[in-house]
């Protein structure tokens, strides 16, 4: 049986050009935590990504126990997402340079056959196999984030700002209006992994909410 690789089949979500596009993203279901600190220095976000990926493993290889959910099928785990804001609010991924403010919710999404009991028998399950991991901040999230403007940034972190006023430009050109808030916010999604990857052949998917004039 092929399995469901979502980067493939969603190509439009996970795969956009490296200009901006327009794009309804439907509601999505996720496994997320939420913190803040430097994302290169915090042993939180380190530990975020271990419970992140702890879950999402957990609930792949349930097909192997006697608590195989209903409707399961095969697939490849999603790429790791993060939601972004500042300290003291939002931003739009330009203007806060002090990363040490930086507020996240990391997340992978999950696939469809998971709903929230599946998802609480994962967690336990996961606190059985590593009870040194706070599964307690696993969250259940379903997050609709509607009409965006998208694109795929290459290259190091630090240079987003380039392809975000790509963007920009693209909204204001488009009769659209920039519409990050304090529950629409600054969104990337990691195709590579930044552990093992040169700053230089990095692909992110940049997201910034819009809507329309």
């Amino acid at each position: 049986m092929d399995k469901l690789d979502y980067k493939k089949r969603y190509k439009d979500i996970y795969q956009p050009k490296t200009k901006p596009t327009l794009i309804t993203i439907p509601p999505i279901q996720y496994v997320a935590v939420e913190g803040k600190g430097n994302p290169n220095t915090s042993k939180e976000y380190q530990q975020a990504i271990e419970l992140l990926y702890g879950l999402s493993y957990t609930i792949k290889m349930s097909k192997m126990t006697d608590q195989k959910p209903e409707n399961y099928f095969e697939y490849v785990v999603p790429p790791l997402e993060g939601l972004w804001w500042g300290e003291e609010g939002y931003f739009d991924g330009v203007n806060i340079v002090d990363k040490d403010k930086f507020c996240w919710l990391s997340m992978i999404r999950l696939p469809e056959f998971v709903d929230e009991n599946i998802f609480e028998q994962a967690k336990e399950t996961l606190k059985k196999k590593k009870p040194e991991l706070a599964t307690e901040k696993l969250e259940y999230r379903v997050i609709d984030e509607g009409l965006c403007v998208q694109m795929m940034h290459k290259g190091p972190f630090d240079n987003e700002a380039e392809s975000i006023q790509k963007m920009n430009q693209f909204v204001e050109e488009n009769n659209l209006l920039n519409d990050i808030t304090d529950t629409r916010l600054h969104h990337e999604i990691y195709l590579s992994d930044f552990r093992r990857t040169k700053p230089e052949n990095l692909k992110t998917v940049i997201r910034h909410p819009v809507k329309i004039i």
